[in-house]
């Protein structure tokens, strides 16, 4: 017996899958990508954020995913970035010098006058003199300075012989100096100092002190202590001395 031909419906062939001029009916590739297509097309994907919409990937799952951009990426290698930073390190140094020259603490310098005058009384158990002093009080700083405690000590050699204190002594403006008196009594009851003094035929008579200065200064936000030690010469025979001006230092 001989084989039964295969029967065509339409011009398929039933029985191989194929049209008559030999194509197959349905590719079963282009099938699974049209309905992959399909599926990514609807609503379980979003658009991908590192390729402008071209892309897709699955929808929940954009905080697990890392964009990678390109070494050539424009966006990694912006515009003037090395003028930028060489500007903003340019401006911190100029700040902070500018910071640094205004509020370094500069020093605060006590220097002696001299002597404005002095005034003599004898007494029957030595002499008391009052001896006024010109100090100047110098602020080399960009901000005011207040001092305080000003403690002077008169010595004759070894022995003291006046002491004052004052606590609230002045108030110095920025970059100025200012000149500031006090008085300090002087008591002399050695005998043989007091006689000499006294003595009527001696046309000078001389007193040798030592003056031991402290003071407490206040600027920029901190304390300092500053010392002063200095000497002068009274006429402890006459009974008054007349003041004498004593100018100021030169600018």
């Amino acid at each position: 017996m001989g084989t039964a031909p295969s029967r065509c419906v339409g011009g398929i062939d039933s029985g191989s899958g194929q049209a008559e001029d030999g194509r197959p009916i349905v590719e079963k590739d282009d099938t699974k990508r049209r309905s992959s297509g399909r599926r990514h097309s609807s609503g379980e994907t979003v658009h991908c954020p590192t390729c402008q919409g071209t892309g897709r990937i699955p929808r929940g799952e954009e905080s697990k995913l890392v964009a990678v951009i390109p070494c050539t990426d424009q966006r990694l290698k912006p515009r003037h970035t090395k003028s930028y930073v060489a500007v903003s390190v340019a401006v911190c140094l100029l700040v902070s010098s500018l910071v640094l020259f205004f509020l370094f603490p500069r020093s605060i310098l006590l220097s002696p006058v001299a002597v404005q005058s002095s005034f003599v009384y004898f007494t029957e158990d030595g002499i008391l003199i009052n001896i006024t002093n010109v100090l100047n009080i110098t602020n080399n700083n960009f901000g005011g300075m207040q001092a305080y405690n000003l403690s002077v000590q008169a010595l004759n050699f070894d022995t003291v012989v006046g002491s004052v204190s004052i606590k609230n002594v002045t108030y110095v403006k920025p970059l100025s100096i200012k000149m500031y008196s006090f008085v300090i009594p002087v008591k002399v009851t050695d005998s043989e100092l007091s006689d000499y003094c006294k003595k009527e035929s001696l046309p000078v008579h001389i007193l040798y002190l030592h003056l031991q200065m402290s003071m407490t200064v206040y600027y920029l936000a901190h304390y300092e202590q500053l010392s002063l030690d200095t000497y002068e010469y009274i006429d402890c025979g006459a009974n008054s001395t007349i003041p004498h001006s004593v100018l100021p230092p030169p600018p």
